[in-house]
Order: C-alpha cells, then sequence, then structure tokens
C-alpha cells in the first residue's frame, strides 16, 4: 500500500492526513505544541500510529503550510515534497465540496481566497490579514482571554444589538430594496455602556466573519460565480455557518462549509501528490 501523506503545519498547529492505494481518505487529524518541529513529529507519530501505517507502507510526504519551511530534512527517512498552500487550497476546497468551481477561502490566523476549478486552475485573488489572529488578539486585548473555546461560549450568549450599528437604527426607509434592516451598517458602531463580555465576543467574531463574507462576495461577483466553500478551524463554529449563511441570503451567492473543512489546504496538499504519483 503506497500511503501518500500530507502535512499542513500552520503558526500553532499541525493537520495530517493521508490517502491510501484506493484513494481512500485516512482520518485526519491535528495537534497543537509550541513550535512547529515539535509538532510535526508529534502529528506524524500520532497519525501513523492510529493508521497502523509502517514506514514502508508510506510512498511520499507532501508539506504546505506557514511552517513548511522549518523542514528542509527528511522525516524518519522519508523525503518531503513542499507544495505551495494556495493550490492545496483550492484543491482541497474542490474535493471537499464536490464542486468543479469555487471561490474558495481558507480562514486561518488570517484569510486568504482562491479561485479554483477541476482543470487545475488556483488562482490566488487576494485576502486579508483579518481571521483568527484577529479574534484572538481583539478577544485578549478587550476581553482578557485567549482561548479560542472560551471566546465562542461567551459569544454564544452575546447580543449584536448592544454592539453594532445596523440599518433599522439609522433610517426608517429602505436604502436599496430588499436590503435587510438588520444589515450592519458598522461593525462596533453601537457600543452600550451595558454591553458585556458575551456581547463583545460575538461583535468581533461576527466583524471577521462579515469582513471575510463581504470579500468573498466580491470575489464571487468578480467571476461570475456562486459558489464559495468556507475552510480553516473558524468555520466548524455554529456561529459562523449562522453569519454566512444569513450573508447568502442577503447577497445570492451559496456558502458552503463542507465536512472536514478545517483540514482543507492539507487534504488539497495530500491530493497534489497522489495526482503527481500517477503521472
Amino acid at each position: 500500500m503506497g500511503v501518500v501523506i500530507g502535512i499542513d503545519v500552520g503558526g500553532s498547529t499541525t493537520k495530517i492526513v493521508g490517502f491510501d492505494d484506493g484513494g481512500r481518505l485516512l482520518d485526519p487529524m491535528f495537534v497543537k505544541a509550541a513550535d512547529p518541529i515539535t509538532s510535526i513529529y508529534g502529528a506524524f507519530g500520532k497519525f501513523t500510529d492510529a493508521n497502523s501505517l509502517e514506514l514502508d507502507m508510506i510512498e511520499r510526504v507532501m508539506i504546505t503550510g506557514v511552517g513548511s519551511s522549518y523542514i528542509s530534512k527528511p522525516i524518519y527517512g522519508l523525503n518531503c515534497s513542499h507544495v505551495p498552500e494556495f493550490p492545496s487550497v483550492g484543491r482541497g476546497g474542490l474535493y471537499l465540496s464536490k464542486l468543479s468551481e469555487a471561490i474558495v477561502v481558507s480562514m486561518g490566523t488570517g484569510t486568504a481566497l482562491i479561485h479554483a476549478n477541476d482543470k487545475g486552475m488556483t488562482d490566488y485573488l487576494g485576502g486579508t490579514g483579518v481571521g483568527g489572529g484577529t479574534v484572538m488578539g481583539l478577544s485578549k486585548k478587550m476581553l482578557g482571554v485567549d482561548e479560542t473555546d472560551t471566546v465562542f461560549s461567551l459569544a454564544e450568549q452575546g447580543n449584536l444589538d448592544n454592539i453594532d450599528l445596523r440599518i433599522k437604527d439609522i433610517t426608517k426607509k429602505d436604502i436599496l430594496p430588499g436590503m435587510p434592516i438588520n444589515m450592519t451598517a458598522a461593525n462596533f458602531g453601537k457600543v452600550e455602556d451595558l454591553a458585556t463580555k458575551e456581547d463583545t465576543a460575538l461583535g468581533i467574531l461576527n466583524m471577521v466573519f462579515e469582513t471575510v463574507g463581504m470579500l468573498s462576495v466580491f470575489a464571487a461577483r468578480s467571476h461570475g460565480i456562486k459558489d464559495i466553500v468556507l475552510t480553516g478551524n473558524l468555520t466548524t463554529r455554529e456561529i459562523a455557518k449562522t453569519t454566512f449563511d444569513g450573508m447568502g441570503r442577503m447577497f445570492g451567492v451559496d456558502f458552503m462549509i463542507p465536512d472536514l473543512s478545517q483540514f482543507g489546504t492539507v487534504i488539497g496538499a495530500a491530493l497534489l501528490g497522489m495526482e503527481e504519483k500517477k503521472k
């Protein structure tokens, strides 16, 4: 069995997946560690043990992500092929969504947007520094919280009416036909004196998701398509789904958060290895 393994080395986590010789996706997983090297070796050991893989069963190791530059030597004697991150994002997004063309959005520490199709095109459209790093930085400064789970738990009890200025707050007339009155006019534009930590946590998340959502809408419109695939750790939260569903209805696009969305980039890296193998 010639297994192809993909490894995505991020700032604080490393994700790993594999495809067996029949093209079956092995259960993906991730590990956290203080530094990339420890994270990579920890993920590799955990993954091979969980899937009962011996080193001689592994044919290729494809490595991507911002921390991949730390790997310059073979891992346990296995040579690593470095894969550009943006083609991995596009390839993984299409695989998970089963679409032939889409705007694929990778929400990591920052956010990247890719226009991808099943003919092998993966155009990097740009991105924004707004992403998971923004959530954590603002949460630490404004809430004294530096754990992602805590931020989302607080936000579940929040009320945006105490934080954001909405269309309904500034006019009684329609600005544009069909524009919802609950549409955000200004993030953090109506912070009440009695706003709670829960309200602020929800405001932070909503600002990040709406910023990413609008950039995605602009990208989709510029390419004449409606399908937007969201990947990355932040997409697994219910608040993300609720926000993007609402924006999809508002702007006439289809936001999709597929199963295993947090593993989109690393799955794409492994798939590129599978394609190399076939050639």
